[in-house]
């Protein structure tokens, strides 16, 4: 009995290990199979070297591999820049399939040049969320690269003109490329700095030069600088890259030149005009064109001022200004500017153009031109001044001059012309009497056609006469009727014509409010709106029975610099010269002094900032 309980319960065992051996099985089959129809996936970067040793100015490449496909926009590369300069870089990417399985993968080269010398650390690059490994990298000095002759085969050298110019004084900066061997990509810095303006002065000279046996082509480049402000201004070093050609190939070299400091020099306290400019010498020639023949009252003339400043920009050239007189009227036009470069800088030059118009008879004195600077190479003040040559001036003409001068001799007649003939009258043959016969011994002639004649020319005569005068009358009572309808009529428009007060009311209260918004015209510059505003200003001062034009503003305000601005600003608003623009700033000023009756005062003119652009 208890044999056979003890068959039964192993029997009952095996049969429960069999069963779980079984489902063992199927589940180990079932996940096989799973796991062969999901990809293999093992995301990851990884990051690698083809050399941890190189010597400077080398390249090394550094290779990154993202093991899978969302990969975004790359590598973030702004770690390497610190202590790398990315030369080049490539991308390629590679997919594999198989039996239940996939792989795809992402290749980042990278070719790095190090931009000193040491040890450094590649930090890890991130694609994604996924990072690689940090990498070590030592540079080492690279031994000097000679020729047989002991001499390096690039070299760069700056120097500059002066190492202690003066504020705003010109500064040549050159910088020469000496190369014995063929070079590729060559890429050559620009020299900046904040406080110092850089101008190309010309285009790059190239030349061979012989130094301790080796032959060098020498590229030169010059920049004109100008310093913005005193003190000590460091010019960086230069920079130049290039692919070398070398008997082993191609290789990168990389060489900077010596840093350049400048001491500048503040305005030295002895210069006493308010315009700074500094200068090697300055030049000025003036001209005055007149018409032909002689020049009389109301003629135009052309003034013409050419200024020229060596080592100076034209903007630094002060912008001259002269006034009227009664001798004349000026009408100045916008200046203009120009420059000339040459191996030893720059010259600066201004020409401006003056229309003179003459207003009395006499001999006209135009002003002296004059224009302080700073001698740089002597250091002193300078000051040159041109005059202009004096010029006699006519009155205008009058009439009985005209006439005396016109008046041409008639031609004197030698023979008196003979009357009209009547066709009446008979051949002077027939006018003899005939012998009377009943006494034929008296042979005196009778004129018995003779006086007919002569009574008939009489009559002939006197009908041209009469006919000539009602011929004349008429016409003169045609005039006297004709000039009568145009006054009447005349007459008749103006009664018609609306009166300044009827046809332009007052806008503005008082005469205060209206010298206000006549200030703030001519501040804004608007010439367009300037004669309503006078208007305005002059009809609440004077009244409307004073004020009609603006001649009636000259006439009442009696101020000779007032009436010369407001006759410039009618030239400039009838001007066909449109490019110009006007300035209301004097007539503005005018006005306050006449208003107020009291002088305004006048600021220094300050040290003018160059345009920062060329």
């Amino acid at each position: 009995m208890v044999m056979k309980q003890f068959y039964s319960f192993m029997f009952a065992f095996s049969r429960k290990i069999h069963f779980s051996l079984a489902t063992l099985l199927i589940t180990g089959l079932i996940t096989g199979l799973f796991s062969l129809a999901l990809p293999a996936y093992a995301d990851s970067v990884t990051a690698s070297l083809d050399k941890n040793v190189v010597t400077e100015n080398d390249i090394v490449q550094l290779t990154i591999r993202a093991d899978f496909t969302n990969t975004g926009n790359g590598p973030d590369l702004t770690p390497l820049k610190k202590d790398f300069d990315i030369v080049s870089q490539s991308q390629s990417s590679q997919f594999s399939f198989n039996l239940g399985s996939n792989t795809a993968m992402s290749y980042w080269v990278i070719s790095l040049m190090p931009k000193s010398v040491g040890t450094f650390t590649i930090p890890p690059i991130k694609i994604g969320q996924y990072a690689s490994q940090p990498l070590t990298l030592t540079v080492k000095n690279a031994p000097e690269m000679l020729d047989k002759n002991g001499n390096p085969p690039v070299m760069l050298k700056t120097r500059v003109s002066s190492d202690s110019p003066y504020l705003q004084q010109q500064v040549i900066f050159t910088m020469k490329l000496y190369t014995s061997v063929s070079l590729n990509n060559a890429n050559i810095s620009v020299p900046s700095n904040p406080d110092l303006i850089f101008e190309q002065l010309k285009d790059d000279q190239s030349e061979f030069k012989e130094i301790n046996g080796t032959r060098y082509q020498v590229l030169t480049r010059k920049y004109l600088a100008f310093p913005q402000k005193s003190g000590k201004i460091t010019i960086a070093p230069q920079t130049m890259q290039a692919m070398m050609q070398m008997g082993s190939g191609q290789r990168i070299v990389r060489i900077q030149s010596q840093p350049i400091n400048l001491q500048v020099l503040p305005i030295p306290p002895s210069y006493t005009n308010d315009n700074w400019l500094p200068s090697e010498g300055v030049t000025i020639n003036t001209k005055l064109e007149k018409p032909k023949g002689t020049v009389r009252v109301g003629d135009t003339l052309i003034w013409t001022i050419n200024i020229d400043a060596k080592d100076s920009l034209p903007e630094q050239i002060p912008q001259l200004t002269f006034n009227s007189t009664k001798a004349y009227k000026l009408y100045p036009e916008p200046a203009t500017f120009s420059s000339q470069k040459n191996d030893k800088g720059i010259i600066g030059h201004q020409t401006i153009k003056i229309q003179v118009v003459p207003t009395q008879k006499g001999t006209i004195k135009l002003p002296d031109v004059s224009v302080t600077y700073w001698d740089t190479n002597k250091r002193v003040e300078k000051t040159v001044t041109q005059s202009t040559p004096e010029l006699a001036i006519a009155p205008l003409p009058t009439s009985t001059s005209e006439k005396t001068n016109n008046v041409t001799p008639k031609p004197k007649t030698l023979d008196k012309p003979l009357p009209p003939q009547s066709r009446s009258v008979a051949p002077i043959s027939l006018a003899k009497q005939e012998k009377d016969q009943s006494n034929p011994s008296d042979d005196t002639p009778k004129p018995i056609h003779t006086h007919l004649v002569k009574e008939q020319s009489d009559v002939n005569w006197r009908l041209y006469i009469v006919i000539g005068l009602a011929i004349l009358t008429v016409l003169l009572l045609l005039v006297c009727l004709l000039l009568f309808w145009k006054k009447k009529k005349s007459k008749d428009d103006e009664s018609n014509v609306p009166t300044l007060k009827e046809f332009a009311p007052l806008t503005s209260s008082d005469e205060k409010s209206a010298f206000q918004s006549l200030i703030e015209c001519c501040r804004q510059d608007n010439i367009t709106e300037l004669r309503s505003y006078l208007l305005e200003w002059a009809r609440h001062r004077w009244g409307d029975e004073q004020i009609h034009s603006i001649e009636d503003i000259k006439r009442l305000a009696g101020s000779v610099t007032l009436t010369q601005l407001l006759m410039e600003a009618e030239l400039m608003l009838y001007s066909n010269q449109t490019s110009h623009q006007w300035q209301g700033s004097s007539l503005a000023d005018a006005l306050e002094e006449y208003q107020t009756g009291q002088p305004k005062k006048t600021q220094a003119s300050q040290l003018k900032t160059l345009y920062p652009n060329f």
